[in-house]
């Protein structure tokens, strides 16, 4: 669990679909006056450098941000959630990729709260550096989100999104991920929950959206992004999905419009797709 880092695949493929959908959440809760959390139970370091020995190592930022970085045909949600990276990164060039909290923290609006969770000590202190530069709007953890979770639901505003996305190298991850939505979903059924999860050749992988669906829940979405098909024999994430719990009303109709352009900007052979299925009571 502690040997992931993130930065090896920030901008990728997964991380595009994965912010898109998250800017989409984070616009509509802007909607109303009223305050909303973010809780960000596996928040990495923050933001990567794409020039660092990490990112260059696999490059995987080429597949994913970097094809969307210079095209002036974006849709409009797709522009939406580039212009937030655009924002973090002076100039022209394509130089550094915002995680999920800064890319949350850029959308915040003063009565809104972010807290974080990261138990990688090296991760954990650059995210910690940062968190403590915007004042006690963001505060950031070293402990274990699936662990720590419980104690901040319901927020005081009874308005929140929890995001959760660890790296799943663990099986054990697939298991508690359902336990702390089962416990969360009591506390606050109300609340919005992302959860990412990757596209790997594993029983575990393919049967969590079957569970999450399992779970007592009304209102749901579930999108899924590949990019290339499945190589057998591959042990590689060819593909990712997004399965969220009480979403926005308008989320649906807005992949429904964009997931096509998307995939086909990020396709890396003829079997790349994109499914969207949803339940909304």
């Amino acid at each position: 669990m502690l040997s992931y880092r993130h930065a090896f695949h920030a901008g990728n493929h997964a991380d595009v679909l994965k912010h898109y959908v998250l800017i989409q959440v984070l616009q509509y809760l802007a909607l109303k006056d009223k305050a909303y959390w973010v809780i960000d139970t596996h928040a990495g370091a923050g933001a990567y450098a794409l020039d660092s020995q990490y990112a260059e190592k696999l490059q995987e930022y080429r597949q994913g941000i970097e094809q969307l970085w210079g095209r002036n045909d974006l849709p409009p949600g797709i522009e939406t959630y580039v212009a937030q990276v655009r924002a973090c990164n002076p100039g022209t060039s394509l130089r550094f990729y915002p995680g999920s909290p800064m890319l949350t923290q850029q959308m915040l609006r003063p009565q809104d709260k972010l807290r974080l969770f990261e138990l990688h000590t090296t991760d954990f202190e650059l995210l910690h550096q940062w968190a403590q530069s915007k004042g006690k709007q963001v505060i950031a953890y070293a402990d274990d989100g699936f662990a720590r979770l419980k104690a901040l639901i319901p927020p005081e505003s009874r308005r929140g999104l929890v995001l959760i996305d660890p790296s799943y190298e663990l099986r054990e991850d697939y298991d508690r991920l359902i336990d702390v939505l089962q416990d969360a979903l009591i506390r606050f059924p109300s609340g919005t929950y992302a959860i990412w999860y990757p596209h790997l050749p594993k029983p575990e992988s393919r049967q969590l959206p079957h569970q999450l669906k399992a779970l007592n829940i009304k209102n749901w979405l579930h999108v899924t992004l590949g990019v290339r098909s499945p190589t057998p024999g591959s042990f590689g994430m060819h593909g990712s999905g997004m399965f969220v719990i009480n979403p926005p009303w308008t989320l649906a109709k807005t992949l429904q419009t964009e997931m096509p352009w998307l995939t086909a900007a990020l396709a890396e052979d003829p079997g790349a797709s994109h499914t969207l299925e949803y339940q909304l009571e």
